[in-house]
């Protein structure tokens, strides 16, 4: 009958409000002394803007020129996005270009998570000391399936010391794993100490998916977050996957809309 159902304890006292619309409310019971209390309470409304606070704006594409990646980050800034995710050669030339304006983002071990984890310290080390505020890092895919848990884990670990505070974002490709390698390592990334768990390079089979999120929501510690990237086209999806429980979206086209849109105004 009703959209959710949460329960209180008796000493969470809510005020209480009207609703004309059930569907844009919570349903709350308040248990006291045996009796129940039933009352709504208002979602909170998530616009285009608390949307794109959660964007990593990415450029990382091959191809990818100074004069695409300066755009990026104008973007990025003028709508206020997480950060800006852009290939690791230019990460200095970007940092000084926003002069501390914008979270620089960049990745390691990308697409593809083969490279030794020396290799991948090395990278990260670079990223940060030329001025990369987070890292996204792809894992070693291989050894997932070849069940080396504990490689796996202290090259998160080794790569996460490299990060020096900054974040870590890791990457699984779920479009790549099995249920079972899905809820595996979000243990690991969980035991690892990162700060996220990423779902997808975008440039796999797939991007990110709303059941892969779901799983991951379930199995993750409750201190780590979760990003989504790949495939998400629409303000309407990313809304679902931040109700799903995402923290960040690895997206270029939340940006480009907003900017399609504003340009069809004038």
């Amino acid at each position: 009958m009703f959209p959710q159902l949460f329960l209180f304890p008796a000493v969470c006292r809510q005020k209480r409000i009207r609703a004309e619309n059930l569907t844009d409310c919570k349903i709350f019971v308040i248990l006291n002394s045996g009796k129940i209390s039933l009352f709504v309470k208002e979602r909170e409304k998530m616009d285009k803007k608390d949307i794109l606070r959660a964007v990593d704006h990415t450029l990382l594409a091959q191809t990818a020129t100074w004069e695409e990646i300066k755009e990026i980050l104008e973007d990025a800034m003028n709508y206020n996005t997480a950060s800006a995710c852009i290939p690791a050669a230019y990460v200095k030339q970007a940092a000084e270009y926003v002069q501390g304006k914008l979270p620089i983002c960049t990745v390691i071990g990308f697409p593809n998570g083969y490279s030794t984890t020396a290799v991948k310290v090395f990278e990260t080390e670079d990223a940060i000391s030329n001025g990369a505020d987070e890292i996204d890092m792809v894992i070693n895919i291989g050894y997932l399936k070849d069940r080396k848990y504990k490689e796996v884990e202290d090259e998160i670990r080794q790569v996460h010391k490299a990060c020096g505070g900054k974040i870590l974002k890791v990457i699984i490709e779920t479009c790549l794993l099995t249920e079972e390698e899905k809820v595996r390592m979000c243990e690991i990334v969980t035991n690892a100490g990162a700060e996220y768990i990423k779902t997808s390079t975008g440039f796999s089979t797939s991007g990110a998916v709303f059941s892969d999120v779901k799983l991951m929501r379930e199995h993750v510690g409750k201190e780590v977050k979760i990003k989504a990237a790949g495939g998400i086209a629409s303000f309407d999806d990313a809304k679902q996957f931040m109700e799903l429980g995402v923290d960040r979206l690895g997206t270029s086209r939340l940006v480009k809309l907003m900017k399609n849109n504003n340009s069809a105004v004038e």
